[in-house]
């Protein structure tokens, strides 16, 4: 059994411009149809994808899938139980001649069996391709992510709520990117010869993992998916991940682009329930190394099974509560714009945003009203029409939580400035929200919302005791993924005040107002759309350990091999 057929409609007047053969997927439609401008349908597999073969679950149970927008089923996935993890990892069943015969690197003789991702790693997968080969196929994967983008796109949209302009513009293309980046790295990491006397030759080599786990959020579904796939496989290891439950189904869209690039068992997908099959990932005994983006309990709970079963390599970026502090000197046109921007893109799912800004109090007035009047722009409604900047919330649970959050921030005596309310009366819309009069021990400051809520304080000057203790509580929390100061004027010796100096895993001055200090605790999303993969993410303290994108995801995914050859030593003995 192949598992649930997805089936989705997308709204009259969503157009998808056909590029490639992205219409191999899909049904009901002529290949010679340029653009789509009708009910459009896309219809594709949702079941386990394992061994590129889309399966039923093991207890043939599933998981409905909800339209965030209206709050309807939208169809069904396989759900995946800790015997399915087995499966993803080491299944036995006949092997296909296909595999030797697009492989020519590969030798035919050792393919006695078409398996998963242990015995894909050994037979067909890790040393046995070589560098250029991987980055091969991460590229011609990339450009199938550009022939689909559309249709992956608006995938997106329907299942997480944001707007299409994003997933197309940002979220498909910067996860394409991400794939080309590590294909250029895949003949690139390597060992060194070190130098030691003349009686032998030393040298590291850069080996792969094995078997990786991987779990992703579901704020950014696809660009995660490509954030976790691209250095593990440039890197030779073969992978078991696990998508989000709530939102699945732009990953097992692009499981079908994988299957056109990949031998089976190297990249395996399975959807399911963290306490179940993230559970299961994490305390397996044959996956070596297990990657995690989610909230800093889940993180906490995969750092103890990890440690329990056979003390598995642990990657994890988790959550934070960002400030963003504004002094007297910054262009207040600017800061109020990032500051906004920063807070209520991706609808506040994002784990730097920007939650909570301190203002001097010179220019509280001005900056709050500029804000204001920024906020009210925002479009909120469909993520299919054209204006739309915030669309619904991904989740019924996740809006539950956030409308908590403003309650508590009303009960604990702090200012609703504006919003606070349910958008609408379908789906899972919030109006973007401004607290004010705010104290540091309230729950809307300390903790992360996740949502469309910014809470905005003032102070004095740098010397002010309150503002000193406020911001070391800020600061001070055991969150640590992005910092931020703002100011016209710009110290080069010594840009960043030194309070800042050891809180976060980023200090971003913006260049045209530097003293805008944007304290994120990850390196995420800094400024703008433009996310480049050569940057780095990742979070001091309670906000992760290691670091992903960049030069640096490939040592998440390597271990590192000494050689030592001697030529002509002899034995002391």
């Amino acid at each position: 059994m192949s598992g649930p057929i997805v089936n989705l409609t997308f709204p009259a007047g969503h157009k998808i411009e056909k590029v490639g053969e992205w219409m191999a997927l899909m049904t009901g439609f002529e290949r010679e149809a340029q653009t789509l401008t009708s009910l459009l349908l896309a219809e594709f597999k949702g079941g386990l994808f394992i061994n590129n073969e889309f399966v039923s679950g093991e207890d043939g149970k599933t998981i409905d899938v909800v339209n965030p927008s209206t709050g309807k089923v939208i169809g069904a996935v396989s759900e995946a139980s800790a015997k399915d993890v087995d499966r993803a990892v080491s299944v036995n069943l006949p092997c296909s001649k296909k595999i030797s015969e697009e492989l020519p690197f590969s030798d035919p003789s050792s393919c006695t069996s078409r398996e998963a991702a242990e015995k894909a790693f050994n037979t067909v997968w890790g040393e046995k391709v070589p560098g250029h080969a991987r980055g091969k196929m991460l590229m011609d994967l990339a450009n199938l992510f550009d022939e689909h983008a559309d249709i992956i796109a608006s995938i997106e949209s329907i299942d997480n709520g944001k707007a299409f302009g994003f997933s197309r513009n940002f979220d498909v293309t910067e996860a394409a990117a991400c794939l080309r980046y590590y294909a250029g790295w895949a003949d690139k990491d390597h060992g060194k010869v070190i130098e030691v006397d003349d009686s032998k030759l030393a040298y590291t080599r850069h080996e792969p993992i094995g078997v990786v786990g991987q779990i992703i959020p579901w704020n950014f579904p696809i660009l995660m998916f490509c954030w976790k796939l691209g250095p593990a496989l440039a890197t030779g290891n073969t992978i078991v991940i696990k998508v989000a439950e709530s939102t699945p189904l732009s990953a097992l869209y692009a499981a079908h682009l994988v299957a056109k690039v990949f031998p089976p068992g190297v990249v395996n997908v399975i959807t399911g329930y963290g306490h179940i099959t993230g559970a299961a990932i994490s305390s397996h005994m044959k996956i070596s190394k297990v990657a995690f983006t989610g909230s800093t309990a889940v993180g906490r709970t995969i750092m103890r099974s990890a440690a329990s079963s056979n003390l598995k390599n642990v990657t994890l970026e988790l959550g934070g509560k960002s400030p963003n502090i504004i002094f007297d000197d910054a262009d207040l046109e600017q800061a109020a714009g990032w500051a906004c921007f920063g807070l209520f893109f991706n609808h506040g799912q994002v784990c730097s945003a920007g939650s909570r800004v301190y203002v001097q109090e010179g220019i509280y007035d001005k900056f709050l009203a500029l804000l204001t009047q920024k906020v009210h722009a925002l479009k909120v409604g469909s993520p299919f029409a054209d204006d739309t900047f915030q669309g619904p919330q991904t989740s019924e649970l996740q809006h539950t939580r956030i409308m908590a959050h403003i309650q508590s921030g009303q009960d604990e005596g702090a200012t609703l400035h504006t919003g606070g309310n349910r958008h609408g009366t379908e789906g899972f819309f919030i109006e973007p929200t401004i607290f004010t009069d705010v104290k540091p021990d309230m729950k809307i400051v300390r903790e992360e919302i996740f949502g469309p809520v910014l809470v905005v304080s003032k102070f004095k000057d740098e010397d002010d005791t309150v503002f000193s203790r406020d911001i070391s509580r800020a600061i001070g929390t055991a969150h640590k993924l992005h910092a931020g100061p703002g100011s016209g004027s710009l110290d080069l010796t010594n840009p960043v005040p030194p309070c800042f100096s050891e809180l976060s895993g980023l200090i971003a001055i913006t260049s045209s107002t530097p003293r805008f200090l944007s304290v994120r605790d990850n390196f995420r999303f800094p400024f703008g759309l433009h996310l480049i993969s050569v940057s780095v993410s990742g979070g001091f303290k309670e906000s992760g350990i290691g670091r992903e994108l960049g030069e640096y995801a490939l040592h998440n995914y390597t271990a590192v091999k000494a050689v030592h050859v001697n030529l002509h030593g002899k034995t002391p003995l």
